[in-house]
Formats: C-alpha cells, sequence, structure tokens
C-alpha cells in the first residue's frame, strides 16, 4: 500500500464489500446502504453470466476467480442427461481470447452506472467482473463524482472505470446513437426510476442489458394507485399480491416505453426482495415475438369478460393494470446465474441468500400470473389457517399444478380456477367449522360458504408438495440484519443526508409501544368530568350530573342523604 492511500485511510472512513474498499470523508457525506449489498452482489453475477454469452459470441471466454469448471445445479432428483449434454458441447469449443477481472477487454462490455453515488458498485464491477470494457459511473452531484474518481484510484481501476458528472437522462440521450450505446445500464435510484426509462431504452445496445430497481413500494403496491399511473402507465392494487404485481407493473412500463422506439424487452430475472424491486431485461429492436407484448397489434376488445360482481364472494371487482401477463423469468438464464453462485460460494458474501432466492424462481410457474396467500383465504370465510404442505397436497390431489413465489412466504401460485380454490377452503371449513350465525348474511364468507363444493378436497400430504427449495433449508426468506435496516433519507443537494434521522425516526414511529390503558385514562384531568368523591374517584360527565339533581329535586330518584350531598356541593 503506497503512503498516499495510508494516509487516506487514517483521514477518510473506508467501507469494504466484496473485493471493493470505497473512502468517505465523513459518514454522511455520501448515500450507502450496506443492506444493498444482496442487490450489488446479485448485480454482478448476472451481468458476469451476460458477459460471458455475449462475449462467447464475439470469440472471448471469460474467467472467473474461484471457477473450476461449470456445474449444472438441478432442484430436481434427478439431472436431465440433456442438460448435461447441452453443458458439455458448450464447454467443447474454447475461444482463443480470454477476458479476466480487472483488465481491459477491447471487445468487452461497455457498462454505465447512471446514479453512482459513491461508485461502489461500479468499483465492484471493475473488480469482480470480466470481459469489461469501459465502466462510466455518473452521478449529478460534483462531490459524488470527485469521490468515485478518488475511489477508482484508490481501488486501482483508473483504467477501467471513468467519473462523470452529468444528469443521468441528458447522458444517456447524448448515447443513443447506435455505435455510442452502452451493452449494460444500471440504475439504483432513490425511490421512482420513471424519469430514467425513456432515456435508458434508447441508449442500451442491440441485445443490451437493463437493471432497474424501484423503491418506491408504497406507490407500486397500491397505496397511490393514481400516482403510479402517472409514473408507470398502470394502476396498482392494494393486495397481497402487491409485490409480484410491482415487478409487472414495471416490465409493462418498460415494455411500451421501448416500443415508442419499435424496441421490445426480454426479462431475464425479475425479483422482490426487503423494500425493494429488481429487474434485468434485455432490449431488442424489432417486432416482438411473444405474446401479449406492447409491440404486438391488438384489434377491439370485447366483453367485458366479468360480471359487475364477483360470483363467489358477491362483492365489486376492483380494476388494475394493465401489467406484464408474459413470464418475468428466463429460467434457462437464471440456472445458469444459480450454477455459477453454488459452485463458487466464496465470491460473494450473500450467496447464501442468492442461491436460496434464485432456487425459488426456477421452482415458480411460469405462466401464472400473480398468486394467492393462504392467511387471505382463510381470513376470508373467518376460519383457522389449514398448513401449507396440506393446501399445496389439496390442489395437487385435486390436479392442479402449484408452487411457491419468492415475493412473499405464504403465497401459493396455481393454475386452478378460483372455484377450485374456494371448493378447497369450502371442505377444510367443513372440517374446521366456524360460527355461521355470527356471520354477516352480507359478507363475503356467508357468501362463499353458502355454496356446497362441487370437489372433495383431499388435505393428505404427498411427498411432492414440499419443494427442493423448502426441503433443502435454504436461506430464502432472511430476516432483518440490523435496526433501521430499511431505505435510508434521501441525499441532500449538498451530498450529504440527514444528521438527525434517527432522532426525526424517534419522533415520528413507534408511537404505540407504551399504549395508555383504560385505567391510567381515569386519572387524566378532564374539564368536562366532575369527581363525585375523593375516596372512592368515581368520574361522572357533567351533563350527567345535572340530569341527577333534576331527578333528585323532583322526586324522580331516591338515594341516600349523604350521597345526595355531593350532587348540591
Amino acid at each position: 500500500m503506497t503512503l498516499q492511500a495510508l494516509l487516506e485511510e487514517r483521514t477518510h472512513a473506508v467501507v469494504k464489500e466484496g473485493k471493493a474498499a470505497i473512502l468517505f470523508p465523513s459518514a454522511n457525506v455520501v448515500f450507502y446502504n450496506p443492506v444493498q449489498e444482496f442487490n450489488r452482489d446479485l448485480t454482478c453475477a448476472v451481468i458476469t453470466e451476460f458477459a460471458r454469452e455475449l462475449l462467447a459470441q464475439r470469440g472471448v471466454k471469460v474467467v472467473v476467480p474461484g471457477e473450476t469448471e461449470r456445474v449444472v445445479v438441478s432442484l430436481s432428483e434427478e439431472m436431465n442427461e440433456a442438460d448435461v449434454k447441452t453443458e458439455e458441447k458448450n464447454g467443447a469449443e474454447e475461444p482463443a481470447v480470454t477476458a479476466t477481472v480487472g483488465e481491459k477487454c477491447e471487445h468487452g462490455l461497455r457498462v454505465l452506472e447512471g446514479l453512482a453515488a459513491s461508485g461502489l458498485r461500479s468499483v465492484r464491477f471493475a473488480l469482480e467482473v470480466p470481459g469489461l470494457q469501459s465502466v462510466t459511473a455518473n452521478d449529478f452531484s460534483t462531490k459524488a463524482a470527485a469521490l468515485i474518481a478518488r475511489n477508482a484510484q484508490y481501488n486501482g481501476v483508473s483504467h477501467l472505470l471513468q467519473a462523470s458528472c452529468k444528469d443521468a437522462s441528458m447522458l444517456m440521450y447524448e448515447m443513443r446513437g447506435k455505435n455510442a450505446r452502452y451493452d449494460v445500464i444500471d440504475l439504483d435510484p432513490y425511490g421512482s426510476p420513471s424519469c430514467f426509462l425513456d432515456a435508458a431504452v434508447q441508449a442500451v445496445s442491440e441485445g443490451g442489458l437493463l437493471c432497474i430497481t424501484c423503491t418506491d413500494m408504497a406507490v407500486m403496491a397500491g397505496n397511490s394507485g393514481e400516482t403510479c399511473y402517472s409514473k408507470y402507465g398502470s394502476v396498482s392494487i392494494k393486495s397481497r399480491y402487491c409485490h409480484e404485481m410491482a415487478l409487472r407493473i414495471i416490465l409493462h412500463s418498460l415494455d411500451q416505453r421501448a416500443a415508442v422506439y419499435q424496441r421490445y424487452i426480454q426479462p431475464l430475472l425479475s425479483v422482490s426482495v426487503d423494500f425493494y424491486i429488481r429487474v434485468f431485461v434485455r432490449v431488442f429492436t424489432g417486432q416482438a415475438t411473444v405474446k401479449n407484448s406492447a409491440s404486438m397489434k391488438y384489434s377491439a376488445a370485447t366483453g367485458p369478460p366479468v360480471g359487475p360482481e364477483c360470483e363467489h364472494c358477491g362483492q365489486s371487482h376492483q380494476l388494475g393494470g394493465p401489467i406484464w401477463a408474459e413470464p418475468i423469468h428466463d429460467l434457462p438464464f437464471v440456472q445458469k446465474v444459480l450454477s455459477a453462485v453454488s459452485g463458487n460460494p466464496s465470491r460473494f458474501g450473500t450467496s447464501k441468500r442468492i442461491e436460496g432466492v434464485l432456487s425459488m424462481v426456477t421452482e415458480e410457474l411460469e405462466d401464472v400470473p400473480l398468486y394467492y396467500t393462504v392467511d387471505s383465504l382463510s381470513s376470508t370465510i373467518h376460519c383457522n389457517t389449514p398448513p401449507l404442505l396440506q393446501f399445496r397436497s389439496a390442489l395437487l390431489h385435486a390436479g392442479y399444478s402449484v408452487s411457491l413465489s419468492h415475493a412473499c412466504k405464504n403465497a401459493i401460485k396455481t393454475d386452478a380456477p378460483p372455484a377450485a380454490i374456494w371448493d378447497i377452503m369450502r371442505c377444510w371449513e367443513k372440517a374446521n367449522p366456524v360460527k355461521r350465525e355470527k356471520l354477516s348474511q352480507t359478507s363475503p364468507a356467508f357468501k362463499i360458504l353458502s355454496t356446497e363444493p362441487s370437489l372433495e378436497a383431499c388435505f393428505t400430504v404427498r411427498e411432492d408438495a414440499n419443494p427442493q427449495s423448502r426441503k433443502r433449508h435454504l436461506t430464502r426468506f432472511q430476516e432483518n440484519p440490523q435496526a433501521f435496516w430499511g431505505p435510508k433519507a434521501r441525499a441532500k443537494a449538498g451530498g450529504g443526508i440527514s444528521t438527525d434521522l434517527q432522532d426525526k425516526r424517534k419522533k415520528f414511529q413507534n408511537k404505540r409501544k407504551n399504549q395508555v390503558t383504560d385505567s391510567q385514562l381515569k386519572s387524566f384531568p378532564c374539564k368536562r368530568f366532575k369527581e363525585v368523591s375523593p375516596t372512592t374517584s368515581v368520574v361522572l360527565h357533567s351533563g350527567l350530573i345535572k340530569c341527577i339533581r333534576h331527578k333528585l329535586l323532583f322526586g324522580q330518584l331516591k338515594v341516600r342523604d349523604d350521597v345526595a350531598r355531593y350532587f348540591f356541593s
């Protein structure tokens, strides 16, 4: 380590993540969130596999440290022999040129991080992702741009990483030319990325990769449907499946923006974790080959497809969308990322969680949008919740497909129609009856339970009801890693964040931790109440006292003399 590096370590705070070490002049100068390490690790893994596929077409082989040979990870009990032969065939012809991490590749990828802040993500790209030609780390803040350049020099990647200080949208608009486009564009804004999407779909190269993060989950999860429509062109619904719906909303918005320029998207991986969603999509020019894309021609619609009320519960329908209705993952690509991560677990700090999340992704039903949750079904008819394995087994016994979802812990994705779902719940209610006399005749529970089930559900647990990711006890849904682990405060114009963030949280949150009991409320002074006796501490309303006085005067109420004195004292 040089003398200058030693001096910088003494005068700056150093944050280490992956192979990168980032300098901070003070703790609050530039936004940094340690919980997003999973996001950055997953992005490095996805870009590595994307580079492996794309550079193989250019005759370049990427070399990842710690990776010996490609092993296909299969969650099924028996591996498909065709997959093994395909993998061996792909490795038979090896390109003559190799690309390693930290070295500039002439035929490599051009990467842009539009909102780089400290440059941690870009530095990690330069140090951990092979096959890169250049990495541009952009931020509108001059202090952040200076810090990016300093961190690039400190990590020894100045030959790969260039700092930029421009508006992210203007920078991407300037690079719309076919020869100037980026192969990979990463956008991780604070809040909504909607204002950057139009420029991003134009500035990415043919078949290039867009990595988009959305942290405005309150908007996308249904708390503000009109705001969601103004930003993404879709109305969100507040429901249990809101997290997957948010993924499909951002995919639909991207496809709509791309269709304006005769382009279309191909989702590679879409995940909803923690407090944000993250999508990885490829962008192509021309006519989309998938169904129901925004690039396809449509005829006049017929309908409505449903009546004004639900045929099962009798309640009014909610109208949301439009959303992306095609698969949100490319399972062969996800399988390659999973194989690379599980075969080289020491590469990332969150490898176990990446393996767990991607394992669940590979188990999800591709052609089934959204999902149910077992607890919400039980809550609707006011019965106790059936165990997850028994409910999955009932669907399998009925001949339907079923899977879990990475977006929700107790989610059920199935191709069973709603009628079959409610029939199973009716059968469960017969074995675990509710007090129907307490149900209102206008309630959804009364309407649903008034109909006899048309099938006999079997709740015997089947072996295939428990997925492999659950059997292997993979880290699928992680507990909160630390206190105040969610989104941090928005960066200030000068480059810092609020210093009294924790004080504000203590002031405005957790108000009901020390709840006041009824007995404590009686001791609170109030002008509208009067104490009858200091010994008994009986509290009476002033209007009630006047009423008692009136009844005592006209003989309508008889009490002992000592009690009557209190009302006339």
